[in-house]
């Protein structure tokens, strides 16, 4: 197999190799070079002691001297981290190793990592490196942990969120051990830090198939740290604009919310936003005489619980309030007039006021068909409306307007 590397990834392990070391490129961008992928960034292992490393080039940066990285500063400030052959002492915290130890086995250093699509290195003079079966896995698109799955996922929780996380945007299945393993071990899921859990959620949220999440909520990982999501999950809704639990909705309006020409932060709200739209239901669910179930005050609801959520995610002020917003008004139906929409642009803002009614088209999407028809050309004339007075320049604030204070 050859692999194309990046000019300065190939000067670097050839600089290192011209003095004796091994290098090769390694793990993600091996494996996205593989599927025919740009990668984002070149990862290098080598040999070389960190102090070897810092010998063979003339600008480094000392990035994790302790874990055996050191960061080599090329041309035009791009930078790239070359690290020492390494094996993991005993994981006491299940998060970090206690201690790392150098190793001058490339074979030791791949067994540790988290899956096989991950443990593959590269050089032009060797070739590809497989020796967990990555390769097999990637034709086969099987998310398969190195080794004993147990063993991996003890010694850090948080490949157990990244196996889901990997097979959804990869659109690959988990292997039967790895998953069962997962599983098991879910409330390991307790010990990592809330940054690190919203960043692994974000990705499978982002990526072509969150529907992933529902294989989460089977496997016991929302349960850990989106347990409302759970009782979404369990909250039926007997209703004509229903067919499915809230949970079950709330997955198709999430995969209802395309990227288009959004902007990556926008796209990020509202797949947040679609996540949490009727996060209040299972606590404001009542049924009346005819069994028809009701969800009264979902939407305010759901706007504190999502601000809840949010914050134990460490999300920041900015997106909290945005998606707040957005779940808030996500059931507001303005009659078709100037007066009504305009009212309702004040409250939402310029900025929120479409993306509002996009979230309103992958919610109505998500519901049965009763309906649908009429609620989807509601929206088309919303919108209609909205350009009209946005095109006229209406005033929709104090500060829209040509006078002030003085």
């Amino acid at each position: 197999m050859k692999i194309q590397l990046p000019k300065d990834v190939k000067f670097i392990i050839e600089t290192l190799e011209s003095r004796g070391y091994e290098a090769y490129a390694v793990g993600g961008c091996v494996r996205d070079s593989i599927l025919g992928k740009e990668p984002s960034d070149w990862d290098i292992t080598s040999s070389a002691r960190p102090e070897e490393v810092k010998a063979a080039f003339r600008r480094t940066i000392d990035t994790g001297i302790q874990h055996g990285t050191v960061t080599v500063l090329m041309p035009g400030k791009r930078t790239y981290e070359v690290t020492t052959f390494r094996v993991d002492g005993k994981y006491s915290d299940g998060r970090h190793p206690d201690q790392v130890s150098f190793t001058p086995s490339l074979h030791e250093d791949l067994s540790r990592r988290d899956f096989t699509i991950n443990a593959m290195a590269y050089s032009d003079g060797r070739g590809l490196v497989d020796d967990f079966g990555g390769f097999q896995d990637l034709e086969n698109r099987i998310v398969r942990a190195v080794g004993t799955p147990e063993q991996r996922f003890n010694e850090d929780a948080l490949r157990i969120m990244r196996a889901f996380r990997f097979a959804a945007q990869l659109s690959f299945s988990i292997e039967r051990d790895t998953v069962e393993a997962a599983m098991r071990l879910s409330r390991n899921l307790e010990m990592i830090s809330a940054e690190r859990i919203r960043v692994e959620l974000e990705k499978l949220l982002l990526s072509p198939n969150p529907d992933y999440l529902r294989d989460m909520y089977l496997s016991g990982l929302t349960a850990v740290f989106l347990p409302e999501f759970d009782e979404c999950m369990r909250q039926e809704q007997r209703h004509p604009h229903h067919d499915s639990s809230v949970g079950e909705h709330i997955i198709k309006t999430i995969k209802g919310i395309n990227r288009d020409s959004s902007s990556d932060d926008l796209f990020k709200v509202l797949r947040l936003s679609a996540l949490l739209h009727d996060i209040g239901k299972p606590k404001t669910h009542s049924t009346d005489a005819e069994g028809v179930d009701h969800f009264y005050g979902h939407a305010k609801e759901g706007e504190a619980l999502a601000e809840e959520i949010l914050k134990r995610l460490k999300y920041d002020n900015d997106t909290i309030k945005k998606v707040c917003t957005l779940v808030l008004y996500h059931d507001a139906r303005p009659e078709i007039k100037e007066k009504s929409v305009r009212k309702l642009l004040s409250l939402v803002g310029t900025e929120l006021f479409l993306p509002l009614f996009e979230l309103q088209r992958a919610d109505v999407k998500a519901q049965s068909e009763y309906q649908r028809a009429e609620k989807l050309d509601y929206i088309l004339k919303i919108e209609e409306m909205y350009r009209i007075i946005v095109d006229r320049g209406d005033c929709l604030t104090i500060k829209d307007l040509e006078v002030n204070g003085e």
